[in-house]
């Protein structure tokens, strides 16, 4: 047993992305060109880079832009029966201007497609936990303190 009373070697997978917003307050929502589902804009955190670092440059990878990041909205536990161990960080990319959006390129191929949809909309977009999630991030936004989320929940609730 590690000291952290897990088994050995044992680690949690990372990953950051950005809520971004168009000026009539919608939310970003992206489709992948390697899955059906929809996602956020943001990937993995690679070895000996932090989250918020991670999700500049995923931006600037998936969207060809680089706006700026703001602060952190919610971190969410989210194990996964298939990956494992997993920890997803959600920044605030704020609100990208019409010029923003025009020089949007699909700069590595790994999305075909954004749209901007309401909130309310979510949960017909985006799997149950990411859709959670989302809304989450979106309410912190509201408040303006981040929220600590457990497969997309509010804890304490």
């Amino acid at each position: 047993m590690s000291e952290q009373g897990g088994p050995p070697g044992t680690r949690a997978r990372a990953a950051a992305g950005a809520l971004f917003f168009d000026e009539a307050g919608r939310v970003m929502i992206v489709q992948p060109s390697y899955k059906t589902d929809r996602e956020i804009p943001g990937g993995g955190v690679e070895p000996g880079e932090t989250p918020y670092e991670a999700c500049v440059r995923e931006v600037g990878e998936e969207l060809g832009i680089q706006p700026p990041i703001g602060r952190l909205l919610a971190v969410d536990w989210a194990p996964h029966p298939g990956i494992g161990d997993l920890i997803l960080f959600v920044f605030d990319g704020g609100v990208l201007g019409a010029d923003t959006v025009r020089r949007i390129v699909f700069a590595d191929d790994e999305l075909t497609g954004f749209g901007f949809h309401s909130v309310e909309d979510v949960d017909d977009l985006l799997n149950e936990r990411l859709a959670r999630r989302v809304r989450a991030a979106v309410t912190a936004r509201e408040r303006g303190e981040p929220a600590y989320l457990e497969h997309g929940r509010a804890v304490p609730g």
